[in-house]
């Protein structure tokens, strides 16, 4: 694929996926109230009729298929009205737009992962365009009609071919026409007379004056069976106009022929210049149903009016932000290292003053491109919050549980990379909470003192350097002796039960194979799901932490830095070495005597802080780092902790504070694999010297296994 073509497939599925979160949103809106609004019912088909134009253009035949398909329901329904639907009939609507939400969604995912399309969706539409005919009230009649015509299907109709004259007698009476299209529909569409005003509207909204014939085909079922048989036609007072017509029926669907008929000159000798313009002027008497369905249409201009609104928001390729970000992150290096210049000191005072107060309004600068630079790929999480809702709806629904869901603070914004990798983990926690924590029955809920309809809190919030984000339920909540001899009957214990603590027994929970489900669902109890957020959190240099209480619920908080590119850390240096610690994984700093070191019983050094004690890893011997600070008294400790595993590292001395730009590793030090041993990349200090930046949570699990 070129990169025209690859830049084309982008914005079809960014326009894509944004309609089809739209839709998602408008429908969980609209069914807490029961009810379609007419704005959505309108916004509906606009969002159906754009995602079949596009999916055709790029030759996706099941997404336009489908899309097509309800375009013609909602078409309908605005036609007639969403009030002429009745209670069953809009909840049935409910349910089928969520279940055609989820078929597009499947189709633009293969999309995305490259696999083909599936081509065996007749079944689905079918489904549609039976729901179709239910609300229109056809019914009988025109499964009556419609059997004839399925019966004909292998005969030659006695319809006139496209393309062959036919004679005045059979045409229309419209006196002031001097040309008609001919149209005949595909066989076997069914609802053919709503089709044809379809196409007939279509052709309206590009402001083609004509009249169509039957005129009341879209409120007569009865003309289906006309239609079926002999067409439809559309009467023009211009060759022009009809010419257009006819270049534009080229893009419609269902139409299996189409012909250009001219008026024989004895036709139009019984319409005398009189005649036609007391026709013109008799047409808004006569042929009101014509102009008075073309006037409510434009909508389309008024529509147009808000569009400049749009301009205000563009849609950027990550991969640009991404190079943004790093030719900022170089340009705040460089003033780094040009305001650090060793030759500075050989200015004049005045020179040399001169100079730092330029170098101050570039440090505001290069610090404001900064902030700018990572607001532009901050995005809000109520994205992935209101798929949330989507998930709790579905489930309450299969498994019979009565929940609701609370949002708090969807309006915090996370950095892009990290919302697409967090959705998983929330969905899995959300899941988990809908299977494992929510009661099975209300009368459960009741007896134990609360309210019958279970909650679900999803919130988060920002703090300086990170969001937390928490899911909350008030269900049964989680018993620390169970899961402890659930983990011994599986093997996974490490330790006595009895050293258990209750937070490390809630922990379990997320080792991987451990599932307190008995049997199997479509949701869960295969072992699967709390291992894989705990990976994927950390992944991102988060931290999973749980609490619960039997009876009352369970909390999980996922606490993720605001953004991987730049980190608030803390420069050390061991030998001649500098590296980076960051600073969400300091707790504390302090010298230690000599009598305050212990050893286990594999001599491993240790030392107590607040009543438990934690043992040391020593940098330079780790990494092999030659120094002549060797003595723990004479160096600085560093209590360091990720997610539940805390210990302290010794290092020579402090250098403080600096925000740095991460940097990843060459790609030919991927042999070595680095990131297993405590490395997570590198940053280039202001006088040009690398700095390695740590990453804890992989640091403890080397070091421990070496010491």
């Amino acid at each position: 694929m070129d990169n025209g073509m690859e830049s084309i497939l982008d914005t079809y599925l960014f326009e894509t996926n944004s309609l089809l979160d739209q839709l998602d949103e408008m429908l969980m809106r609209d069914e807490k109230i029961g009810d379609f609004s007419p704005d959505d019912v309108n916004e509906i088909f606009r969002i159906m009729h754009t995602i079949k134009g596009s999916s055709a253009m790029m030759e996706f035949g099941s997404l336009s298929s489908i899309a097509h398909h309800i375009e013609d329901l909602f078409f309908y329904i605005r036609d007639k009205g969403i009030d002429t639907l009745d209670s069953q009939h809009k909840k049935e609507l409910f349910n089928l737009m969520f279940r055609s939400e989820d078929c597009l969604r499947g189709q633009v995912e293969k999309v995305e992962s490259g696999e083909p399309l599936d081509t065996d969706l007749d079944s689905f539409a079918a489904e549609i365009n039976s729901f179709l005919k239910k609300i229109s009230g056809a019914g009988e009649e025109k499964a009556a009609a419609s059997e004839p015509a399925q019966e004909k299907a292998g005969e030659p109709t006695e319809t006139v071919p496209a393309g062959t004259s036919v004679s005045p007698e059979s045409l229309p009476d419209d006196k002031s026409a001097v040309c008609f299209l001919h149209v005949f529909l595909d066989e076997g569409i069914g609802m053919e007379n709503l089709r044809a005003f379809m196409i007939v509207n279509s052709l309206k909204e590009c402001e083609l004056e004509f009249r169509y014939y039957p005129e009341n085909m879209e409120s007569n079922p009865d003309t289906c069976a006309s239609i079926i048989e002999d067409g439809f036609y559309m009467a023009f007072e211009s060759t022009d106009m009809a010419a257009k017509a006819s270049d534009l029926l080229r893009t419609q669907g269902h139409i299996r022929s189409y012909e250009l008929l001219e008026v024989a000159e004895e036709k139009q000798e019984e319409a005398p210049h009189t005649e036609t313009a007391e026709a013109h002027t008799d047409s808004e008497g006569q042929a009101p149903s014509d102009q008075a369905k073309a006037a409510p249409k434009p909508p389309a201009p008024a529509k147009q009016a808000s569009a400049p609104a749009k301009q205000n928001l563009i849609s950027v390729n990550l991969m640009k932000l991404d190079s943004l970000q790093n030719l900022v992150g170089e340009i705040v290096i460089t003033e780094s290292m040009v305001t650090s210049s060793p030759e500075l000191n050989q200015l004049s005072r005045d020179a040399y003053d001169s100079f730092m107060k330029s170098a101050r309004q570039l440090r505001k600068l290069t610090d404001d491109l900064q902030d700018i630079t990572m607001s532009l790929r901050m995005v809000p999480i109520s994205g992935v919050f209101q798929k949330m809702s989507r998930i709790v709806r579905d489930m309450k629904q299969k498994l019979g549980k009565d929940v609701r869901l609370t949002l708090i603070g969807e309006d915090t914004e996370v950095d892009k990379t990290i919302v697409d990798s967090i959705q998983d983990p929330i969905m899995h926690m959300v899941r988990n909470a809908m299977d494992h924590g929510i009661e099975d029955t209300s009368q459960e809920r009741i007896s134990a003192g609360k309210n019958a309809q279970g909650e679900i809190i999803l919130s988060a919030s920002h703090t300086s350097s990170e969001v937390v984000i928490s899911i909350a339920d008030d269900g049964k909540g989680m018993n620390p002796d169970k899961l402890l001899a659930k983990a011994k009957e599986k093997g996974i214990l490490t330790k006595p039960e009895s050293e258990y603590s209750k937070k490390e027994a809630l922990g379990l929970v997320m080792l991987p194979g451990f599932s307190t489900n008995k049997t199997v669902t479509e949701f869960s109890g295969r072992g699967v799901g709390m291992d894989v957020v705990k990976k994927n959190v950390e992944s991102v240099g988060g931290v999973v932490s749980l609490s619960s209480e039997e009876g009352h619920g369970t909390t999980f908080t996922m606490k993720i830095p605001l953004t991987l590119a730049i980190v608030d850390g803390m420069k050390v240096t061991v030998g001649s070495s500098t590296f980076t610690i960051p600073i969400a994984n300091i707790r504390q700093s302090f010298k230690i005597l000599p009598e305050e070191i212990i050893c286990d019983e594999n001599g491993s050094e240790m030392v107590e802080k607040m009543g438990s004690y934690y043992p040391i890893v020593r940098l330079h011997r780790f990494y092999g780092i030659e120094t002549e600070v060797l003595n723990l008294e004479a160096g600085i400790l560093l209590w360091v902790e990720t997610s539940d595993r805390s210990f302290c590292l010794f290092v020579d001395e402090l250098i403080g504070e600096q925000q740095v730009v991460v940097k990843p590793l060459p790609a030919f030090l991927d042999y070595f694999e680095l990131k297993n041993f405590g490395i997570s990349g590198c940053t280039i200090l202001g006088d040009g010297n690398i700095s390695i930046i740590l990453d804890i949570q992989s640091l403890h699990a080397a070091a421990l296994e070496n010491i």
